[in-house]
C-alpha cells in the first residue's frame, strides 16, 4: 500500500516552504532532514532535554514532540534564523565569549530558550535565567557560564 503524505506550508526563519510530509514525521526530523537545518539537535526524543528547542509562533517548544503536520501554517525560528546579515546574535556572541558552549550539543536549544526569555524579559535576573533554561540539560558547563552569557547578552541588546 502506498505511503500517505500531507502537503504542508510553513515559514521557517522567514522563508516559506511547501512540502509533502509523512503524517508521523516529527518537526525535528523535518527541520534536520527535509530543510537541512541541522543546528537543532535531537537529544532525548522525549521532550526532556531541550536540545531541540525552537520558537514556533512566539512560543518555545520542543520540536521532537511536534508532528510536522501540526506545524502547517506556522512560523518557526531555529538557531539558524537568529543571526542577521552574517552577524552573530548577541546570545551567540556571549556564549562564545563566556565559554558557555563546551561540547556545543545543548547550545542551540539553550540559546533558543534564552532568546525566548530575553524577547519577553530583556533584563532578567540570574534566577530568572535559571528558571528559563530549566528545560534544557547541559552536562558540560555546570550552568554558571550559561547564566553569565545570557546576562551579558541582555546588557548588549
Amino acid at each position: 500500500m502506498a505511503r500517505r503524505t500531507k502537503r504542508i506550508r510553513v515559514t521557517v526563519n522567514g522563508e516559506r516552504y511547501e512540502k509533502e510530509v509523512s503524517p508521523s514525521k516529527s518537526l525535528l526530523d523535518f527541520l534536520r532532514m527535509d530543510l537541512n537545518l541541522t543546528g537543532t539537535k535531537e537529544g532525548c526524543g522525549e521532550g526532556e532535554c531541550g536540545a531541540c528547542s525552537i520558537i514556533m509562533n512566539g512560543k518555545l517548544v520542543d520540536s521532537c514532540l511536534i508532528l510536522t503536520v501540526e506545524a502547517d501554517g506556522q512560523k518557526i525560528q531555529t538557531i539558524e534564523g537568529i543571526s542577521r546579515h552574517d552577524r552573530l546574535h548577541p546570545l551567540q556572541k556571549a556564549f562564545a565569549e563566556k565559554g558557555a558552549a563546551q561540547c556545543g550539543y545543548c547550545t542551540p536549544g539553550m540559546i533558543m530558550a534564552a532568546k525566548y526569555l530575553l524577547d519577553h524579559n530583556p533584563s532578567p535576573t540570574a534566577e530568572q535565567v535559571l528558571k528559563a533554561i530549566a528545560g534544557n540539560l547541559c552536562r558540560c558547563t555546570g550552568y554558571g557560564s550559561i547564566v553569565d552569557a545570557v546576562l551579558s547578552a541582555a546588557k548588549e541588546r
